[in-house]
């Protein structure tokens, strides 16, 4: 009989109970359920995906959260991991045009499916500048094997992670920024911007961004932009599909009040006024608001402590359909025709409204005819915003006016009579629906005082067996770096709970 209970004891999974279900909850719930833990989920939404879900509505599709795919190699070892890949689960398409960016009426630059093409659109647009550009996207293809060979994969415990012979080589990258270097190669300002554009993945100012970062560069030019057919919520159904194939549970509708803490030790949730007991909790929730579940003697950073910190920024959001095709419009277009430093002020150092703002739209209907009718479009709108800024019917009306009223006159097309309906998404939802510290869109900024060590943790200093993952927390913000969190949380919690696997 001992005999029998002591087997019982050593094959009892120990439990991790999940707070969120986006990418690095998913990620982690992998993860953790091949490392032979019990893990269940619990998603206070009806739909899995955290901030990437999905709209749909009349026949159109819409992406709610993420819509671009870049870093397809981080994807792929996600999957590879468990002896998947991205093609068992969905259908990658790489665009060609990647996107346009328009700096007036009819004045667009296109940037094509392949670093040759590029260069030869640099060098018609700046004569000279394809030389400099090669020279620095060979530099960016350096940064990017660094960053993801022997940085990003780490846990951010201690400074010496940044400390390889590789990164010894590149230290002065971190002391000086993207925007210091893309202007000291480039003078033509619409290059510039192109250039800058793929840091604001990041959160950040191109001012406030290590030059290092410049493997996003490589990111957007080297590797290219991709597409999941039937969008972006693809990745997050695939990996909820894995998630259950490993056996992890999934609940939705299963909003978190309180994480149980009993003598200095995590033991579960309180979901909808139901204890759920576990020996350990991860959350993939909002950072700020993960520490508000717990009593205060137990939270590590204070008020002060979030409002001192760089948040990235929050969106406008509008999800469009159309009643026609549009014209002059890629699946990815970007519109930099007013001022890019006034409206980065509006949003990092005197936050308000901005009065001319820059917008993305995604017409995702271009390249897959799921996502709309036939003979029809689906548009989204999205315009970077302060966190915490005030967010009303009124002024999402006068802004949805103010970009469409250039749209049209931009891109030399009426579509104001062609609109069949459109959805809105702001600061009150993101608060609403993710628990987003003052509404961001994004976690915080990947800014050189927020790098790597200088995060917040992956494991509680306070709590035993209670762990994060996220965009608030390493690596950072955006769909990859949530992917990577996922792993370097679940790999926390194996390595300090000894687990048989």
């Amino acid at each position: 009989m001992f005999s029998f209970f002591v087997y019982l004891l050593n094959n009892m999974k120990p439990t991790v109970n999940i707070i969120g279900s986006g990418f690095s909850s998913l990620a982690a719930a992998c993860y953790l359920a091949k490392d032979g833990f019990e893990v269940t989920i619990f998603e206070k939404n009806k739909t899995i995906g955290g901030r990437a879900r999905q709209l749909k509505k009349e026949g159109f599709t819409f992406d709610i959260g993420p819509t671009w795919y870049w870093m397809p190699d981080v994807f792929e070892r996600f999957f590879l991991d468990f002896d998947k890949a991205p093609a068992d689960y969905y259908t990658l398409e790489k665009l060609n045009p990647a996107y346009s960016v328009y700096f007036g009426k009819d004045d667009f630059i296109t940037i094509e499916d392949t670093l040759d093409k590029i260069i030869k659109a640099f060098e018609k647009e700046e004569p000279g500048s394809s030389v400099k550009l090669k020279k620095f996207i060979d530099e960016a293809k350096s940064n990017y094997d660094i960053a993801i060979k022997d940085l990003v994969y780490n846990p951010g415990v201690s400074p010496l992670e940044l400390i390889t012979p590789a990164t010894i080589k590149k230290i002065n990258q971190f002391f000086s920024t993207i925007k210091k270097d893309v202007r000291k190669e480039f003078k033509n300002e619409r290059l510039v911007m192109i250039l800058e554009f793929p840091v604001l993945f990041l959160g950040a100012k191109p001012s406030d961004t290590p030059s290092f970062y410049s493997f996003m560069n490589y990111a957007d030019f080297g590797l290219g932009t991709f597409h999941p057919k039937k969008g972006m919520y693809q990745v997050i159904l695939a990996m909820g599909k894995l998630a259950k194939e490993l056996g992890v549970m999934i609940k939705t509708e299963a909003n978190i009040e309180k994480i149980i803490v009993e003598n200095g030790e995590a033991k579960g949730l309180i979901s909808n006024g139901e204890s759920h007991l576990s020996d350990i909790v991860l959350s993939g929730a909002d950072y700020h608001h993960t520490e508000t579940l717990l009593d205060e003697p137990f939270r590590q950073y204070s008020e002060t402590y979030w409002s001192k910190k760089t948040f990235a920024p929050s969106s406008l959001l509008f999800y469009v359909g159309f009643n026609k095709k549009l014209k002059q419009v890629n699946h990815h277009t970007l519109f930099f025709d007013v001022d890019f430093e006034a409206h980065a002020e509006a949003i990092y150092d005197n936050p308000k409204w901005p009065k001319n703002p820059l917008f993305y739209a995604s017409f995702p209907s271009k390249t897959d005819s799921s996502t709309a009718p036939e003979g029809k479009e689906a548009g989204i709108f999205l315009i970077p915003l302060a966190p915490g800024i005030e967010d009303t019917p009124k002024i999402r009306k006068a802004y949805f006016e103010k970009i469409i009223t250039r749209f049209e006159n931009l891109t030399s097309q009426t579509v104001k009579q062609d609109i069949l309906f459109k959805e809105s998404f702001c600061i009150n939802d993101f608060i609403e629906d993710y628990n987003s510290y003052k509404g961001n869109a994004y976690g915080m900024a990947n800014t050189l005082m927020q790098t790597a060590f200088l995060r917040p943790k992956l494991k509680s200093k306070t709590v035993k067996n209670l762990y994060f993952t996220g965009q608030l927390t390493v690596p950072g913000p955006g769909v990859p770096p949530s992917l990577i969190s996922g792993k370097l949380a679940a790999n926390l919690v194996s390595k300090y709970n000894n687990v048989l696997v």
